[in-house]
């Protein structure tokens, strides 16, 4: 059985981001564990002129959900980039998550050929097929950000490992 565009993007969208507020959720008990506000991780970052975590956050659910909706001439949710607590950022995958669920298979397969014209920085665009576009960009943006979230989470001292990368909550006990 072939692999169709679907089945290449909806599930891995999915499980990086569940995965992701599964490393969210570990950070917030670290956090009361530890008796400090867990909101002073969402600016972190690793360098001056990095992009902060909430961005990294908001970046890799929009890359998910972008990619989808372009894939599929959908319309995709669109959020006000105001998350300012883990709480907002944890609802911001829920809500990513949700539409990703709510989106039909049949509108992602067949779509290998189509043409994606996207922004790639603040004035330029870029055009793909849509198979190059979902393997050779929007996947790896949204593994890209989620990676950075993990980090910065990682660097802060939240008790991750690799498997929560890659499992998240479905990890064995």
């Amino acid at each position: 059985m072939s692999i169709t565009m679907s089945r290449a993007s909806l599930p891995v969208f999915c499980t990086a981001l569940r995965n992701l507020d599964h490393c969210l959720g570990k950070a917030a008990a670290y956090a009361q564990q530890r008796k400090f506000d867990v909101n002073v991780l969402v600016s972190m970052r690793l360098a001056p002129d990095m992009l902060p975590f909430a961005s990294q956050i908001r970046i890799a659910c929009d890359a998910a959900k972008l990619c989808v909706a372009r894939l599929g001439g959908l319309d995709a949710p669109k959020f006000d980039d105001t998350e300012s607590t883990f709480a907002e950022l944890r609802e911001r995958i829920a809500r990513t998550l949700a539409w990703l669920d709510s989106v039909p298979a049949d509108v992602l397969d067949g779509t290998e050929d189509k043409e994606i014209t996207f922004p790639v920085g603040r004035d330029k665009t870029r055009t793909m097929k849509g198979e190059d576009y979902l393997r050779h960009w929007a996947l790896p943006n949204v593994f890209f950000h989620v990676t950075m979230a993990y980090a910065l989470l990682r660097h802060n001292g939240v008790d991750l490992g690799k498997i929560d990368y890659l499992l998240g909550a479905d990890q064995p006990a």
